[in-house]
């Protein structure tokens, strides 16, 4: 049996402004052709299906479209909710879905009811204990553990702690023991998958992430996960391996520059009687590049090395003395999908020891006030003929206010 591990598709959400939805799209028609391609029995969508509690109609559709193509496709689905979804909508009908193929675990009473497949058929079998024939092969176990909120349910799960760690231990302990019992019942092996949406020790993160506890140190530790022959993870965007048995596969598109260097892909796993035999990547191409650049803007402007980033999202930082005038519109003559730019004036002053707000407090005079928010926006002091024109305009308000 063939696995695809997915996760984080985050549908509905935009990267600094631009609309994602028709990227999405091109990576559902990625996502159908690898099925077909790669004769994938099971999608795993490991959380975070949605960006946000509630997703707009066009959104929906996107998900209702993937799903029927999918299965249409010949795969079974297996999803579970992230810490961006909405448990309860997104598990709306999951009973009459699963006839159709679509297994929803985003309930804390699912968590140790698994999708039962028997190994060398593309049939589905029942979440319960096998009650017909057992196929010769053996049987897979496919179970979802999906975000837990700590406050919410530790109590319902008997957690130790309401920690991130106390509740996924806890669901954990319930699989292994629902595991413990299959295995026991049945004459042919039991071999089990897991899908966890939480933050694994040892993950490398990304700024698109939400934190999932403050100061985000409540991680998970891998030897949670020994028990099972595979745990696929969802939460943190870049693919990844911790652990021979447990993965991120991170999402199937950047949703941050932090992800510019990011290879996005998926792990295609194979799956017989004597359990998981191979683990493979698969990338998805992206609908356009991602550039960081960093330099003065007439520099970066000149550069034919960077040829390849018109076309790209940039991300720009001038280091220029002072801030150009008209910044943006000049970058986007080149690189006209600029979507961030900052400045970081090489050689500017250090504000280290005094905040704006600290040195404003410690001026002297109005000409102070003024030169002081010049350098602030621009990194640098003002001249001596910058500061005579300070120096001229406030006189002539001092004047006019004399005269009223």
């Amino acid at each position: 049996m063939r696995l695809l591990h997915t996760s984080d598709w985050h549908l509905g959400r935009s990267f600094h402004g631009v609309g994602m939805l028709e990227a999405q799209r091109r990576f559902v028609d990625q996502l159908i052709a690898a099925v077909h391609e790669h004769y994938v029995d099971v999608v795993l969508i490991a959380g975070d299906v949605y960006d946000r509690a509630l997703p707009g109609l066009d959104v929906v559709r996107l998900l209702d479209d993937a799903l029927v193509r999918l299965s249409d496709a010949g795969a079974t689905m297996v999803l579970t909710s992230g810490n961006h979804d909405s448990a309860i909508r997104l598990g709306f009908a999951s009973r009459l879905l699963e006839r159709g193929g679509v297994h929803l675990r985003t309930r804390v009473d699912d968590i140790a009811v698994p999708v039962m497949l028997p190994l060398g058929s593309r049939a589905v079998g029942d979440s319960k204990r096998p009650s017909v024939a057992e196929p010769s092969e053996g049987w897979l176990a496919i179970y979802g553990i999906p975000y837990l909120e700590p406050r919410l349910v530790a109590e319902q799960l008997g957690a130790e702690s309401a920690s991130h760690f106390g509740v996924t231990r806890a669901a954990v302990d319930l699989i292994e023991e629902d595991l413990a019992g299959r295995r026991r019942d049945s004459a042919v092996p039991v071999h089990s998958v897991v899908l966890a949406h939480t933050f694994a020790s040892g993950g490398v993160t990304s700024d698109s992430e939400r934190e999932l506890s403050i100061g985000g140190l409540d991680v998970v530790p891998l030897d949670l996960f020994n028990a099972f022959d595979y745990t696929a993870l969802g939460h943190l965007h870049g693919k990844q391996e911790l652990s021979g048995r447990v993965r991120y596969s991170g999402s199937p598109l950047a949703y941050s520059f932090s992800e510019a260097a990011h290879r996005k892909g998926a792990w295609v796993i194979d799956v017989d009687g004597g359990g998981v035999t191979s683990v493979q990547e698969i990338l998805w191409e992206a609908p356009r590049k991602l550039a960081t650049l960093r330099g003065t803007l007439d520099g970066l402007l000149a550069d034919p090395a960077l040829d390849w980033a018109e076309a790209a999202y940039c991300q720009v930082t001038l280091t220029d003395a002072s801030r150009p005038a008209q910044a943006m519109e000049r970058l986007r003559t080149r690189f006209p999908e600029t979507l961030v730019l900052a400045f970081e004036p090489e050689g500017a002053a250090r504000e280290a020891l005094s905040s704006y707000s600290g040195r404003l407090a410690e001026a002297q005079d109005d000409l102070a006030v003024c030169c002081g928010f010049l350098e602030h926006v621009r990194g640098r002091e003002a001249n001596a003929a910058e500061g005579e024109i300070l120096r001229a305009a406030l006189e002539a308000v001092w004047l006019e206010e004399a005269e009223l």
